[in-house]
């Protein structure tokens, strides 16, 4: 009963915040007012406490733009956690894009939708991602390509790291801050959360939306840290490979020292 109850809550919530942000996200999009970054922020900050989701921010976001923020990805929930810290723009695998709600949302956020089999459309969607590095956006990239266990990171794909290079002649600053950022879900109920108990909050792509949220609704709330790392700067003399391999180690070892309970960084 309490779960129904939750459920009809957040979808209340969900409509009626929905309704009130909608007509000025389109308006702002189609206008290209500064808003249409702002927004999204907002709800996420209100969707994320609905939720169940309580976020606990270490380090901040970096004051360098062009800034691109490369985060491991457990859940959709990344998705509100990290848009209620920051004001932010995704890359998305174009599959995203077509998906019930979620899709639409991820349009309304102003998303990047990228085709990974499709060599040139990739080369379009990455000089995309440059534009917006260049106007000032924050650029969120996931860079496993896929949803964890939550444990750990998976192996890195490092095509898309491309954009912040192809960013470097278009930016006055001739270079791109990367920053490593970690997605920890550390407690549940108020009591810290073992590997075992983590699926609670990770979402695997073989299961169906429907049953997860309801199953983190029944769980009540969730504690999440998100945690920035020391960022890597790219400009014309960088080895994407290495950076890439480099952002990867760090938000392995800022993921490590969530889950093991460490408050401090470095």
């Amino acid at each position: 009963m309490i779960t129904v109850l939750r459920l009809a809550a957040v979808a209340i919530i969900f409509v009626s915040l929905t309704l009130a942000l909608l007509p000025v996200q389109l308006l702002a999009i189609r206008a290209g007012h500064d808003i249409r970054r702002r927004l999204p922020r907002r709800w996420h900050r209100i969707m994320a406490p609905a939720l169940g989701l309580k976020v606990e921010v270490i380090g901040k976001p970096a004051a360098d733009r062009p800034l691109m923020l490369a985060s491991n990805h457990v859940s959709w929930k990344d998705i509100v956690v990290l848009g209620a810290v920051a004001d932010v723009v995704y890359v998305a695998k174009s599959e995203v894009r077509d998906w019930p709600v979620f899709g639409w949302l991820a349009r309304l956020q102003r998303s990047v939708f990228v085709e990974r089999e499709r060599r040139r459309t990739t080369g379009d969607q990455i000089g995309e991602m440059a534009k917006r590095l260049k106007a000032g956006e924050i650029v969120v990239l996931f860079p496993e390509g896929t949803t964890s266990d939550g444990n750990r990171t998976l192996p890195f794909k490092t095509s898309l790291f491309g954009a912040a290079t192809a960013a470097i002649p278009e930016v006055p600053e001739k270079r791109v801050t990367v920053q490593p950022v970690a997605i920890c879900y550390v407690g549940v109920h108020g009591m810290p959360m073992g590997r075992y108990h983590r699926p609670i909050a990770a979402w695997p792509g073989d299961v169906a939306l429907g049953p997860h949220l309801f199953r983190v609704l029944r769980e009540g709330a969730l504690e999440v840290e998100v945690r920035f790392g020391e960022p890597v700067m790219f400009d014309e003399t960088t080895n994407r490979k290495a950076a890439a391999k480099l952002i990867e180690t760090r938000i392995a070892a800022l993921l490590a020292e969530g889950l093991a309970g460490r408050k401090r960084i470095g």
